[in-house]
């Protein structure tokens, strides 16, 4: 007997409640319910989202940090029934604002966000080093940051010519944005953050 899942159109997706607290991740046209991820994943987006915010107040940019909070709606396979929830979102204060009467969801025809932020699990590594740094790309995203505890290593993604350029940064090696220039932190800091 085979089983098949209803696929939702992204209109569905938005308005999807199963009565639970789930957040759901939509891959193409499927639900994916995001796993809560273990006590270094919440230290490590915790750390870094102060860090951003942090060191926006310190140069006094008009965005936020905002973790596991803010979709953005991703392209796979030339259809637009993906919705990716990083799990940090640095985007300006203007486009917080004007999330705050409907889905917290950044559509496709949507200014992107100024840098994302995905910790890297052993149930996600493949999603968050190939589909994800694809499908950021091609929103044109200009930084993507891929933090490994596995692996003990930062990737900066940056987007040069419609393409992630990466840089990885290990140990006391500091992490070089070009979003945020003068932030001070070495990798070694970001995956030991809690301990």
């Amino acid at each position: 007997m085979v089983t098949t899942t209803k696929k939702l159109t992204f209109a569905e997706y938005l308005k999807y409640n199963d009565g639970t607290d789930t957040k759901y991740e939509l891959v193409n046209g499927e639900l994916i319910p995001m796993s809560l991820g273990t006590g270094k994943h919440g230290a490590i987006t915790k750390f870094l989202e102060r860090s951003f915010d942090d060191e926006i107040s310190r140069i006094g940019i008009n965005c936020t940090a905002q973790k596991f909070a803010v979709g953005v709606r991703s392209p796979r396979g030339g259809r637009w029934d993906t919705s990716r929830i990083p799990d940090i979102t640095v985007l300006t204060i203007e486009q917080w604002e004007s999330l705050a009467n409907r889905e917290l969801v950044i559509d496709k025809n949507e200014i992107s966000p100024i840098l994302v932020v995905e910790v890297v699990s052993e149930s996600t590594k493949t999603t968050d080093y190939r589909a994800k740094r694809s499908e950021y790309a091609v929103l044109g995203i200009s930084e993507y940051w891929i933090v490994d505890p596995i692996d003990e290593v930062v990737i900066l993604c940056s987007l040069i010519e419609g393409f992630y350029d990466a840089v990885s940064f290990r140990g006391e090696e500091r992490i070089i944005s070009g979003s945020f220039p003068e932030l001070n932190l070495s990798a070694i800091q970001v995956l030991q953050a809690g301990k």
